[in-house]
């Protein structure tokens, strides 16, 4: 399979990992960092929980996680695992989840990066919210997007 074949995945960057743990511990102690949770998913080979900070995204009363890293190993697993956890503190919120197709994608993404565009538009290969849908259906494949309902 050639690089350019390969589903997108952007490593975290040390200061990410070191932002990412603070946002994680700061949510476990029940403190959401603008809509923070922290996402439990069961390993797809090991069954063992995997966690990872999310900012869930509500429109129109649907829920949405976004992956802007793209096929990041906590997207690996919910696909296997169909569902997880979000977690606040003690509080914690079982669901499902379903991948949306690529084509549904766009005004999730356009949402997404209206809210949280300064801490995660650099994942997005310069298209913002206010980009054409055509660029967003561009970059869709490669931000996972999945509905969860508790």
């Amino acid at each position: 399979m050639s690089a350019e074949s390969q589903p997108r995945y952007l490593e975290p960057t040390r200061p990410a990992r070191i932002f990412n743990a603070t946002v994680g511990q700061l949510t476990k102690m029940g403190v959401s960092v603008y809509g923070s949770r922290v996402l439990a998913v069961r390993g797809r080979k090991s069954g063992e929980w995997r966690t990872t900070p999310v900012n869930p995204l509500t429109i129109d009363g649907q829920r949405y996680l976004i992956s802007p890293r793209g096929n990041t190993q906590w997207v690996r697993n919910m696909r296997v695992a169909g569902g997880g956890e979000l977690r606040i503190g003690r509080r914690v919120e079982k669901f499902t989840a379903t991948e949306l197709p690529v084509e549904e994608r766009p005004a999730v993404l356009r949402a997404y990066l209206k809210k949280w565009k300064f801490e995660v538009g650099v994942f997005f290969q310069g298209v913002g919210p206010d980009a054409a849908d055509d660029k967003l259906l561009a970059i869709a494949p490669d931000h996972p997007v999945f509905r969860i309902r508790s």
